[in-house]
């Protein structure tokens, strides 16, 4: 037996990422969000689904609202010879994800978003891709540190 979804936020991220790829292969942003939140729970008593939490509607929001910049930020970031193409739907989606978290989305330190989605990639894809993810997304944690001196 497979552990349910909570509402966790490691949990929500997870979704988003669902959530996402359903769109890569042509879904509704309302629909695969719904769809990936929705799978595993049981509807409300009068059948109705369940309401989206904020925190999965702004991740998914936000992934969408900067693809261009994010997909640009991470071609730059790609070792010499790789190329955007090149990555799996899942990597693209992951790193989207997580670039998004960590570049935009104040609400979460760096650090936290970066650990939550390797823990996804290693549970939708393998270690060598959460390793590579790892590694392109660590050049955008800023230390609490070294920002906390500025």
């Amino acid at each position: 037996m497979t552990k349910s979804f909570q509402n966790s936020r490691r949990d929500l991220r997870e979704r988003a990422f669902q959530a996402l790829f359903n769109m890569e292969m042509g879904g509704d942003f309302l629909v695969a969000s719904q769809f990936a939140y929705d799978y595993d729970k049981v509807a409300t008593e009068d059948g109705q689904a369940l309401e989206l939490p904020l925190f999965l509607l702004n991740l998914v929001n936000g992934v969408i609202a900067h693809k261009e910049e994010l997909d640009r930020i991470i071609s730059e970031h790609l070792k010499t010879g790789w190329s955007f193409e090149r990555l799996t739907v899942t990597d693209k989606t992951l790193l989207r994800l997580g670039l998004f978290e960590i570049n935009y989305f104040d609400e979460t330190p760096d650090r936290v978003a970066l650990n939550e989605i390797i823990e996804v990639a290693k549970k939708y894809s393998d270690e060598t891709s959460a390793k590579f993810i790892n590694g392109l997304l660590s050049q955008f944690v800023v230390s609490e540190a070294s920002s906390a001196s500025e």
